[in-house]
């Protein structure tokens, strides 16, 4: 009897190792079919993706007016229908901030990105005659300089800004003819997880409390909640700090009289979302386009006046937006940054600083867990 089990569990073995084999020689054999598959399926939830990104960043907004409605004593309906008022309020506020968008400040940044593209060779042609009036020691005719200006002279930048590519895209983004089921969708599933996100949270914990022991409920809970509260709090003040630095650096530009203030403007308070290794390749490609477009002391004084602006924003608006700080050193959100750019492009760029702080609060805890118990030996 023993000996015929034996027989059994080896055949069972190789059997189940000869489907294992098939199993992934069929799975290579269709890798193109799979992934095809698997695109097409993100294609269809990536409006309820987006609908879910949404309402991430919406959250914390949100949950603010719904406490400021709840306080309202007088009026007991509005107490009452807080979370509701609070969503409407929200999207209210959304649509207005994007007609705004629309009517006052895509038109001049598209007109300058059009005119610029379209008068680039000029600027540097006038850039290179008034550097070859300068004296031969001159810092701007040393080998380095020379050697960017070449490389400046060989972009093509009507291909890099293909504006009509770009119109295409955009109304082709906004178009109700291919676009409107996936933003209609997009908004829908937003705005259920933002009302309802209480009785979705509530599900998920009773299915972690359900699936494991109360030891790793306790710990998902609770890095769950210190997870949410380091991105909620990162992305939020990071997108309003962008618009903040956007503002003041497009009329301070303007005050100077330099071209296309609101489109450099809007671009270094965009790249500001990157920290430390944003604001520098803003200020540099902002640095560049005034100097051909307004000469070496425009572009100095524009240089002065937003390292200034970055410092006040860095040392007053940032940390007051931010509140509690991350607590990163500058050197680990810089390699943070650039390990996620190099992988993972501009995404991995922005997201690098917020992963890298639950990393640390992981690697923390742990040393402090492991302490503990060398303690308690």
């Amino acid at each position: 009897m023993e000996k015929k089990t034996k027989n059994w569990t080896k055949w069972l073995y190789w059997f189940t190792f000869a489907v294992a084999v098939i199993l992934v020689y069929k799975t290579a054999n269709s890798l193109e079919q799979i992934i095809g598959w698997l695109s097409n399926l993100l294609s269809i939830l990536a409006p309820f993706a987006v609908g879910i990104l949404i309402a991430y960043i919406l959250y914390i907004p949100c949950k603010k007016i719904e406490t400021f409605y709840k306080k309202s004593k007088k009026i007991k309906i509005i107490s009452r229908k807080a979370r509701l008022l609070s969503v409407i309020t929200i999207y209210i506020v959304l649509i207005l901030l994007l007609v705004l968008l629309v009517n006052f400040i895509v038109p001049p940044i598209s007109q300058s990105i059009v005119d610029l593209a379209n008068n680039f060779n000029n600027y540097y042609e006038t850039a290179v005659n008034k550097i070859n009036e300068l004296p031969e020691d001159s810092f701007w005719k040393t080998e380095v300089i020379t050697r960017i200006m070449q490389e400046v002279q060989g972009i093509d930048i009507k291909q890099i800004v293909n504006m009509e590519a770009l119109t295409q895209y955009a109304q082709g983004a906004i178009s109700f003819a291919t676009g409107i089921f996936d933003v209609f969708v997009a908004f829908v599933v937003s705005i259920y997880v933002l009302n309802s996100r209480s009785q979705i949270l509530a599900f998920f914990r009773k299915l972690a409390n359900a699936l494991f022991n109360n030891k790793i409920y306790r710990n998902l809970d609770k890095y769950f909640e210190r997870t949410n509260e380091i991105f909620f709090h990162f992305l939020s003040s990071q997108f309003l700090d962008a618009i903040i630095v956007g503002i003041l650096t497009s009329i301070a530009m303007a005050i100077l009289g330099i071209k296309y203030a609101v489109l450099l403007g809007f671009m270094i308070g965009l790249f500001n979302l990157i920290p430390y290794i944003g604001a520098i390749i803003a200020i540099v490609i902002a640095t560049v386009i005034t100097l051909l477009t307004g000469g070496i002391s425009q572009a100095i004084w524009m240089l002065v006046v937003v390292t200034i602006l970055q410092q006040i924003d860095a040392n007053i608006i940032n940390p007051k937006i931010v509140g509690d700080s991350l607590e990163i050193s500058p050197l680990l959100v810089i390699l943070a940054v650039t390990v996620g750019g190099a992988y993972f492009g501009i995404i991995g760029m922005f997201l690098a600083v917020p992963i890298i702080a639950i990393l640390k609060v992981l690697i923390e805890d742990f040393i402090e867990y492991r302490e503990k118990n060398k303690i308690t030996r």
